[in-house]
Parts: C-alpha cells; structure tokens; sequence
C-alpha cells in the first residue's frame, strides 16, 4: 500500500512532497546494523494521520497514549492529543484536539475538539487573562489502570500575548476510558507558591514506580534566576495527583536562561534525565530518580560534541539498549528553526553518557519545518512510537516540501522490550 525505502540518508527534503493522508507507510530499514552484543534491531514505519496548514495555524505538540486492551482484537487504543498553534503568534495555543486508532493506526478518527482541556479565563493580579494547557504528554499509569496526561499552563495578556514574569502550574487531566473523554484540567499544587510561581512539567517525559508514586520532571523560574530543573516525587490515586517531595535542584547560572524541559528514564540500574539549554543538551544520571550526579553535556562517542541546543530531547528505553531522540545542527539543516530537523535517533552508552554515532539514524525526515517538539509512546513489547509535527513557523518553511503534516514514527523491534507492562 505504501512506499518502502531502503537505508537512510541526511538528504531527505523531496520525502513524502504531497503526503496522502492515512496513505504512507515508509520503512527506514537499518541494515548492516544490530545492536552490541544483544542483536536488537529495528525498522522505523512511518505514517501521516493527519496534518494542518491553512496559513493561519498548524499542529504541533502531537503526543500519545495507549489504553490497554482497548482496541480491536485486544489491541490497545492509542489516544492523540495535539495543541493548535495560531501561527500569528509566539507561542500562542487556542485548544486542543484529539484524535484515536483503535487497529494500531490502520486508521485514525479525524481531530476533534476537546472542551474538557480547553483555555479559561482566569483572574490574575486583578486582571482577566486567558490560560491554555499546553505541552501535553500522555502515558498509561499501570497501577491505578489510567491514562494520565501532564503538561503545563501558559497564561497570555488579554490580547493573547506572552509576557514574563507570569504565572505557570504543572497541568494535568484523566482519560476516561468509557466515555472517550478528558476530564477537566487541574493545576498541582507546588509546596512554596513564590518558589514555583512559574513552574511546569511542559514536555517532558515521567517515570512511573511499581508504587504507583510518579517521578515528575518539573522545570522553574525563580525569580530575577535562570530556570531549574527537579524531579518530584508524587503520589496518584486515579484522579488526583499531589507533590510529595523533590530531589537535586540542577542549575546553570551563566548568560542562558538555565535548564528546561527534562525528561527521565529508568535503564539498568540508573535513573538518566536529559535537559534543554540555549547553547547545549545535558545528560546527568541517578541511583534513585531524585538526587542527581553533576550534569554534562550530550557528546557523540567520539568526543565531539552531539549539536542538539534550545529544544527537547527525549528517550526510547528498551530493555536491551537505551536510545536518544533528537534534533542537532551539522546536518546540512542551517534552514531550520534551530536545527530542528531531521529527527534522530541513537544509541546511548549508558555508562559513558554519550550518544554512539554509527548508531544515529533519522526517525523523521527535514521538510523545512521544525520537528523539536515530539513524544514517545510505548506502545507494546514490540512497538514504541514517535509522534511530531511539522511546525509551520517562520513564513516561507513549506518551500521545501513541509505541509504541517503529523507524523507517527513506528519503531518496530526485532526483540520484544520486556521493560512494557
């Protein structure tokens, strides 16, 4: 039904230039190539459910979930969520959408609005300003059998400008499985509300323990500061989640705006967390989620430095390998926003910290648009899923073939991932 494309190359801008919705599966097929020791391989299928561009917004913020059992044959249900961005703006999200396959993405139901996570007026300082959830991550939380979605808030002026300082709380909502719906978006509730006066959980990745207690990344603001990043501890019975405790406050003091969007993993016997910074990523490592070694900066196996600055990276955690997804400069990408495209994928050197270069291969080729902000969604023991879209900013990315298309990158592995429960 679809295209098939041998190997992988860094020239990737004539890919998919008119992509048919639902109708394009491509395979980057790595051959030559199986892990250390393990013979863990994979292919990468990836397909286009749906995309937007008008002129006026686009998609960006794809993130997914699965519900176990949920879908046809027992198969899981995996649910969307997708901020829309008014391309007029910084930063500027009128709502979100959602959107579900129930036959591991055979197909897809088309967005649809979701109300429940909607943008509110709030009052804040005395003035009515329009607050929306953004950043939304989505992860089944196994031991209360829900799935819960987390992100943060971003308060505009009234004209739906974004100002600092403002106020910004760790969002949060729950799947209801039996109607299909999110329920109303709730804030937690930080210990000293001067301390985390601006502080969230905006695209980041969690760890969820057999206790059923999360570890939550979180990044702050304090004020007149650079931006922090901690890991909290929290506890969740299916419906509220509450802070209990956080660990090592990492931070970078210099001319940067600090630290931001971390992202946890659990591989072997360590705790691994990954953090944005204007100039660099950095990697630092844990015995226990929550106190943390001195952070370094994300280096190739080589030495030299991996070239992934001021967006996010993420994890793919297999139980056989460690990976990094992510953007870096060096790629023949200087046209990109910030590099951001091609999306990577690499395998780590979980003792070394570093990324093993004749390991990298792109999950989503460059059109032109950014791809920096994606998400993981262990799917099953075979599947892991990245799910992006091309982000239509500045004006005049589309010339390279980019048409706000969203896209899912399946990782299909050779060996079962016996992390998945």
């Amino acid at each position: 039904m679809g295209k098939r494309i041998e190997g992988c190359d860094l020239n990737r801008r004539n890919f998919l230039k008119s992509t048919l919705i639902g109708g394009i599966t491509i395979a980057f097929i790595p051959s030559h190539y199986n892990f250390k020791k393990e013979n863990l391989g994979y292919l990468i299928d990836l397909q286009v459910p749906t995309k937007l561009f008008d002129g006026k917004s686009c998609w960006c913020h794809p993130r997914a979930g699965i519900v176990p059992g949920a879908g046809e044959n027992s198969m899981p249900k995996v649910v969307m969520t997708m901020n829309k961005l008014n391309l007029e703006g910084s930063d500027v999200f009128y709502g979100m959408y959602g959107l579900n396959t129930n036959n591991l993405a055979k197909n897809w139901t088309k967005p649809q609005k979701l109300k429940t996570l909607a943008p509110r007026i709030e009052l804040i300082d005395g003035v009515e300003r329009p607050v929306a959830l953004s950043d939304f991550s989505l992860k089944w939380h196994s031991a209360t059998k829900t799935l819960l979605g987390l992100g943060h808030t971003v308060a505009y002026t009234p004209n739906w400008k974004v100002t600092n300082p403002r106020p910004r709380s760790t969002g949060y909502s729950v799947y209801d499985i039996r109607q299909g719906k999110w329920s109303d978006w709730r804030k937690l509730e930080m210990p000293d509300k001067v301390k985390f006066y601006n502080s969230g959980a905006g695209s980041v990745q969690r760890y969820d323990l057999k206790n059923g207690e999360i570890l939550l990344p979180i990044y702050f603001n304090p004020e007149g500061k650079n931006s922090r990043v901690i890991v909290s501890r929290c506890s969740f019975d299916g419906k509220k989640l509450i802070y209990l405790s956080h660990g090592t406050e990492l931070e970078l003091n210099d001319e940067t705006r600090g630290l931001g969007e971390p992202s946890l993993t659990k591989f072997k016997d360590d705790y691994f967390l990954t953090m944005r910074n204007d100039k660099k990523a950095y990697v630092a490592r844990s015995k226990d989620g929550l106190h943390f070694d001195q952070y370094r900066p994300w280096k190739f196996d080589d030495g030299t430095e991996l070239g992934s600055y001021n967006t996010q990276q993420h994890w793919i955690t297999h139980s056989k390998a460690l990976f990094l997804a992510y953007t870096r400069k060096g790629a023949g990408n200087d046209h990109v926003f910030r590099n951001r495209a091609p999306l990577f994928i690499g395998e780590v050197d979980s003792e070394n910290l570093c990324v093993i270069r004749s390991t990298e291969r792109i999950l989503v080729p460059e059109r032109g648009a950014r791809l920096g902000n994606f998400g993981i969604t262990d799917v099953s023991q075979n599947e892991t899923w990245v799910t992006v879209s091309e982000w239509m900013q500045p004006e005049g990315v589309e010339k390279y073939g980019s048409d706000g298309s969203v896209f899912v990158a399946k990782i299909k592995w050779n060996y079962p991932n016996k992390l998945f429960v």
